[in-house]
């Protein structure tokens, strides 16, 4: 049962890491092209770049994480190590998502306050001292 166990964990784990993978390079391509001002060719360059990393973490969090500890020997086991290891694996992958957006955010946050602290148009004369 031990085995079994590690072929759902991976034929479950494998396509999950997959999936939000594809939604977050697909719906994140829209705040990088905004966090890069419209630069589509370089949004879409770090996306890829955010994507092979994030598989690269992932599927080897994934694959480190499949030895148990335990010998499986029941059904009941088989969803036990599955809800811990699967729990654990969804957690670690939100984790990474929520930092990836928290560090876009602050990099997006500070160009902007960039833009809002020069003024739009140079000034037409200076006034004198006191005035």
């Amino acid at each position: 049962m031990t085995v079994v166990t590690y072929l759902l964990y991976l034929a479950i784990a494998v396509p999950l890491t997959i999936w939000v993978a594809r939604t977050l390079s697909h719906n994140g391509r829209i705040f990088l092209v905004d966090v890069f001002h419209g630069n589509e060719d370089f949004a879409d360059a770090v996306n890829r770049l955010l994507v092979v990393g994030f598989y690269l973490v992932n599927l080897g969090f994934v694959t480190l994480f499949l030895r148990a500890d335990k010998v499986v020997v029941d059904a009941r086991g088989v969803f036990e190590q599955l809800s811990v290891k699967l729990g654990i694996v969804m957690l670690v992958l939100g984790g990474l998502h929520l930092t990836n957006v928290w560090v876009f955010n602050k990099i997006r946050n500070r160009s902007q306050l960039r833009e809002m602290t020069s003024p739009p148009v140079p000034p037409n004369e200076v006034l004198p001292a006191g005035y």
